[in-house]
């Protein structure tokens, strides 16, 4: 079975499509809210328990929205009865490319990225300005890194419906020249 990467900018609708893929009884994981991602500081490796919100100014040149591995090895292994989603954006991510089999990213415009952030209710990141800065940085060049890595893009400002259908076909589309993918063993 396929174990698929879902990332794209702070916007793009990981979550909203997150939440779709569950209600259609896929295994698909929030990365930002179920245990996987986590602040942490650059300089000494300290996860941060209690991050500030809003981040103050320079914040985010220290700090970084990492994901951890351990957590991500325990998904692959559940997806080998099942195909599994995991939705969300680090910026470690190549410590764990190699436990998916496609990497699917979610492309929306500056403009989207604005009005989403701003019209956010369940998640502050983005309505501050260095937030929303940040991820307009970000949004700047995913698509063009994405493609030269081998992902499948999707236009995340379609209707959810039509991006969670474009995201289950994707689950079929091995990324290019991928590494053998390693699972963990599982304990004895």
């Amino acid at each position: 079975m396929s174990l698929v990467w879902v990332t794209g900018t702070s916007g793009a609708g990981k979550s909203s499509l997150c939440g779709v893929l569950r209600e259609r009884g896929e295994l698909a994981v929030d990365a930002d809210w179920e245990g996987y991602n986590r602040w942490v500081d650059r300089v000494s490796g300290q996860v941060v328990v209690d991050p500030p919100d809003p981040v103050p100014p320079g914040w985010l040149d220290r700090y970084g929205w990492r994901i951890d591995r351990a957590q991500v090895e325990r998904l692959a292994a559940r997806t080998r009865e099942a195909d599994g989603y995991l939705c969300g954006c680090v910026e470690n991510e190549e410590e764990v490319w190699d436990l998916f089999d496609v990497v699917v990213c979610l492309v929306i415009g500056d403009d989207v990225v604005r009005s989403r952030l701003r019209g956010r209710t369940g998640n502050s990141f983005g309505k501050h300005p260095e937030e929303l800065a940040a991820a307009l940085q970000h949004n700047s060049h995913v698509e063009g890194d994405y493609r030269r890595r081998g992902a499948v893009i999707v236009d995340g400002t379609l209707p959810l419906e039509e991006v969670a259908d474009a995201v289950t076909r994707a689950r079929r589309t091995p990324r290019p020249s991928r590494p053998p993918r390693t699972r963990p063993t599982p304990p004895s």
